[in-house]
């Protein structure tokens, strides 16, 4: 990756625009994920965690929901922040101001994905320090965890930029998320095992991408796995690269980028 990177100056410049952008707006954009973390792990974690048996997994309830609530802000962060950042930059049109700069399309990209990520990563460590006042924590897997949280905030940044692209008003930027994204991440697993469903929905549920990764940042902390981790690991490496390319290639051919 670094041999295809012609323009480092220019990629670090764009990747700390985006960076500092999202931290200049820490409370809209840091702090509530972490406010309703917190709210999460007190209602379904202390409150529910002594009437829900979960002796067959080895753990308590509290621990159980903590990897899946790190994924679903870990998703949420990252996608809203280079979907907003290029949704509005097409908007006021000063995208062009990137298009004419000497950046290759996968430069471009590369820059825009480091905002995206650095808030996914950011908020999910946040997430998962918010839990140690609430429960001590040992993460079993730590470079599993380094690696889900890498590719699933590659994954969801450039999900972002693709909607961003595809939206024509700020109602078509939160459509995905709010219809597709957040619904299929809950029914991944985010509050309950795959194996607490009845064997018909158990099978349903296999075919959900956002279960192997909730499966893999589960197993990344508490060593713990619904589904083979081998699985999780070869699906978000695969789907990362495919989207990282798809994206690329939507910038290449200047799809709703040129007017």
């Amino acid at each position: 990756m670094i041999n295809m990177i012609s323009n480092p100056i220019g990629v670090a410049s764009l990747s700390k625009r985006e960076i500092l952008r999202f931290l200049s707006v820490a409370s809209q954009t840091i702090f509530p994920p972490l406010i309703s973390s917190a709210l999460f792990m007190y209602i379904f974690g202390i409150a529910l965690n002594n009437h829900i048996n979960f002796a067959d997994h080895g753990l308590s309830y509290l621990t159980f929901i903590i990897p899946g609530l790190m994924t679903l802000h870990l998703i949420s962060s990252s996608y809203e922040n280079t979907s907003s950042s290029l949704f509005i930059a097409r908007w006021h049109n000063h995208v062009q101001e990137i298009l004419l700069s000497p950046l290759s399309y996968f430069e471009m990209v590369l820059g825009l994905l480091a905002g995206g990520v650095s808030r996914g990563f950011t908020v999910a460590l946040g997430v998962f320090f918010i839990s140690i006042f609430f429960t001590p924590t040992i993460i079993i897997h730590p470079f599993f965890l380094l690696y889900f949280i890498l590719t699933i905030a590659v994954i969801f940044s450039c999900a972002g930029m693709i909607g961003a692209l595809w939206a024509e008003d700020f109602g078509m930027l939160s459509l995905w998320n709010i219809y597709l994204i957040v619904p299929t991440v809950f029914l991944g697993g985010v509050f309950h095992p795959v194996t607490m469903l009845p064997n018909s929905l158990q099978i349903i549920a296999k075919f959900n991408p956002m279960h192997y990764l909730v499966n893999g940042m589960r197993y990344s902390i508490t060593g713990i796995a619904d589904s083979p981790i081998l699985t999780s690991v070869i699906f978000t490496f695969v789907l990362a690269l495919t989207i990282f390319g798809w994206t690329v290639y939507l910038f290449k051919i200047g799809y709703k980028l040129r007017t």
